[in-house]
């Protein structure tokens, strides 16, 4: 058994996945219209849908966005497929437009390293009926849109790059008290990483791709529910845990993935009530990629 602070670390590995993603900024006039944005557009993990999912990288202040205003890095990630910029362009299209045009004084800039990148004007810039027009501003070539409460201004184009998603760690913890605990110090600490995202912060829901009900996708995870151990008899909870939150990673590399990880065994395992930590995995039967915890402690630990 693998520990980490004194507490024993599962010997075991989490499966990841190749997606798409887009890092952007957000920026805004005040602190609120830029939570609101950032959240909206973020919000509602749904890639097992064939739609999309997103998060909050880290929060920016005036001197680190293009155009002096407080702000945010977004990403919205996408599963790899060979119809995946339809499903980009569709996605973007409904999170830029629904969480963040419609909130007052907001702005959308590109932050993706990559060469490839889509055109805005296309899902975007439309939204301003033939009336929008194209100049640069901020050393960048931007598409402003008239709206109702002014302007809306967005970056023309916008990149995209390939990256690892489904990264995980799980906290076995004595308590939901000490799972909350846990679950937020790995989310504030990720926070100090760049390139990485929680999609769902913490996630209270872990499932497995072995249904009954194939019909809605994906169902809990039975095996690792506490309330069915002792009621089931191939329950896999251990004597004394009584929540398992799950913290899920999407990184822009396999490097940022693992080094989000070791952080959040490193974190996570100085906190009272974690009794074990340890990854969730499908038997290598759907992630392209394993991520092993005796690795990441031995690289970054």
């Amino acid at each position: 058994m693998l520990e980490v602070n004194g507490v024993p670390v599962e010997d075991t590995y989490c499966e990841a996945f190749d997606g798409i993603y887009s890092r952007f900024i957000v920026t805004a006039k005040h602190r609120w219209l830029l939570e609101k944005a950032a959240v909206s557009a973020t919000s509602l993990p749904s890639t097992v849908f064939g739609e999309s999912e997103g998060g909050i990288e880290k929060w920016l202040s005036p001197d680190e966005t293009p155009d002096g205003r407080i702000g945010a890095i977004c990403q919205v990630w996408v599963q790899k497929s060979k119809k995946f910029m339809d499903v980009l362009m569709r996605e973007m299209s409904k999170r830029l437009r629904q969480g963040i045009l419609v909130v007052p004084t907001t702005r959308v800039f590109n932050a993706t390293q990559s060469e490839t990148k889509f055109d805005a004007e296309l899902n975007v810039g439309r939204c301003g009926d033939g009336y929008e027009w194209e100049e640069e501003r901020w050393g960048r070539k931007v598409i402003v849109i008239p709206i109702m409460f002014g302007e809306f201004v967005i970056e023309r184009y916008i990149g995209y790059a390939n990256g690892i998603a489904g990264g995980n760690i799980w906290l076995f913890c004595d308590s939901e008290d000490s799972a909350l605990e846990a679950g937020e110090v790995c989310v504030e600490a990720l926070k100090q990483l760049e390139g990485v995202i929680t999609s769902f912060d913490i996630c209270s829901a872990g499932s497995k791709p072995e249904t009954k009900y194939p019909e809605i996708g994906p169902t809990t995870n039975h095996y690792f529910c506490p309330t069915l151990k002792g009621k089931i008899p191939d329950s896999k909870v251990p004597d004394g845990v009584k929540s398992i939150p799950e913290i899920v990673i999407n990184g822009v590399s396999l490097e940022a993935v693992e080094k989000a990880m070791a952080l959040c065994l490193k974190v996570a395992s100085r906190i009272d009530g974690v009794l074990k930590l340890s990854a969730g995995n499908y038997g290598g039967k759907l992630g392209q990629h394993k991520i092993y915890l005796k690795d990441v402690i031995s690289k970054y630990l």
